[in-house]
């Protein structure tokens, strides 16, 4: 196993007090306030929280040009994700000792006539032994549940979208199904959306809304929805539908399929503008309310192919998601040591010998820290994970949910 080496700074680096609060290019500000506006004018959904404009924290019509307001007060909320491939044995004793306030159980879909598909992993495991014992061990810990629904795809998303007829069966199915079976909200993971649907989209989440509130008048609607334009988009449509909390996905600025790096940079080494604070510039800049935001961070990180042991080397082929868990030997060794990036707040660790170097960048407890402050900064309703289970043996990641759900973020110490 090679040393890691720490990397030369860069001249183009910013300073840290230049990263927090950058403006978003005019460019962008105006012409996707003209989208946000022009969604909202097709979309008129009706119900609470309906036809209205996109509205910043003091109430008022967000522009270009509108003034900056102080950021609420930061909320701790703690949302969390668990996706069915982690609902094993061993998962209820992990949520029991995590800090949730709202645990996401993940996922079930639809057919594409609206009908609910019964014959998918996620439904299996949400209705056998494990998915209903995390559904009750949660509500008696005091946790919300919701459950997911998902729909990934340009080629699934554009006929569903475009047929009202389907999304109303879908609605009606999906709110009976969460509302018998106890849940307390349903989150929408829609993604690879065309933009031309936005507003079904927006249409769609708050007609879910009003369904679930007609048979539980407690029930929420959540959305995850993605770090850059269109993501953005979807959420000011869907906050303007009444969305009780938007999760901000604070990830995959770097994917298998690109350069190395931080797939969650707080600060780019590249010279990449996106980064954490330019996606919550952007949602600010739209209007989407912070109060009702939560900054979604990864518990995983990515593992590349590299041309050498350096920060920031190129990859020579494609990478693959890094999932703290299913390494826990690494952990383990007292020789192993990552090497911390501060610029882009991620963990850099490199194996391999000449010609066949492999790099992972992952995210830990002393590179969550920063960005967790950065949703305290905002004051964003809390934060979130990607996935609860993926840090599993490993407690600092534990007990980091923990402090930032009781508000001391400061008094924790960095941990690999």
């Amino acid at each position: 196993m090679a040393r890691e080496r720490a990397r030369p700074r860069k001249s183009h680096v910013r300073r840290p007090e230049d990263r927090r609060r950058r403006p978003v290019p005019l460019g962008a500000v105006l012409v996707f306030g003209l989208v946000a506006f022009g969604l909202l004018t097709v979309l008129r959904p009706s119900g609470e929280g309906a036809g209205r404009e996109p509205l910043g924290p003091s109430g008022g019509v967000v522009t270009a040009t509108r003034k900056p307001v102080p950021p609420p007060p930061p909320g701790h909320e703690v949302y969390g994700y668990v996706p069915y491939w982690e609902m094993d044995d061993g998962i209820a004793g992990h949520l029991a000792a995590t800090d949730l306030t709202t645990l996401a159980l993940f996922s079930v879909t639809h057919r594409p006539d609206g009908e609910l598909d019964t014959g998918t992993a996620g439904f299996g495991r949400l209705e056998g032994g494990v998915g209903r014992r995390l559904l009750n061990e949660a509500h008696e810990r005091g946790t919300r549940v919701e459950l997911v629904y998902t729909a990934f795809g340009e080629e699934r998303n554009r006929p569903f979208f475009s047929d009202r007829a389907a999304q109303d069966r879908w609605i009606a199915v999906l709110a009976e199904f969460a509302t018998e079976r106890g849940f307390d909200g349903v989150n929408v993971d829609v993604e690879g959306l065309p933009l031309d649907l936005v507003p079904a989209y927006g249409g769609f989440v708050g007609r879910l809304r009003e369904a679930l509130r007609a048979r539980n008048a407690d029930a929420q609607v959540s959305v995850a929805t993605g770090a850059s334009h269109l993501g953005a988009a979807m959420a000011v449509v869907a906050a303007s539908a009444g969305a009780d909390r938007i999760f901000l996905m604070g990830y995959d600025y770097r994917t298998a399929s690109t350069e190395p790096g931080a797939t969650a940079p707080l600060d780019r080494t590249d010279g990449g503008e996106k980064d954490l604070a330019w996606s919550l510039d952007l949602y600010a800049s739209l209007g989407v309310p912070p109060e009702r935001t939560i900054l979604g961070l990864p518990l995983y990180g990515v593992t590349w192919p590299v041309l050498g042991p350096d920060f920031g080397a190129m990859a020579t082929g494609r990478g693959d998601s890094w999932v703290p868990r299913r390494h826990l030997g690494l952990f383990e060794n007292p020789e192993f040591e990552a090497t911390f990036d501060e610029t882009e707040s991620v963990e850099f660790h490199v194996a391999g010998r000449k010609g066949a170097w492999t790099a992972i960048y992952y995210d830990s407890p002393r590179s969550l820290a920063p960005k967790l402050a950065l949703a305290d900064e905002r004051g964003l309703a809390g934060a979130g994970f990607w996935a609860i289970g993926y840090e599993r043996g490993l407690p600092a990641y534990t007990q980091l949910i923990t402090a930032f759900r009781e508000g001391r973020l400061a008094a924790v110490g960095g941990s690999r």
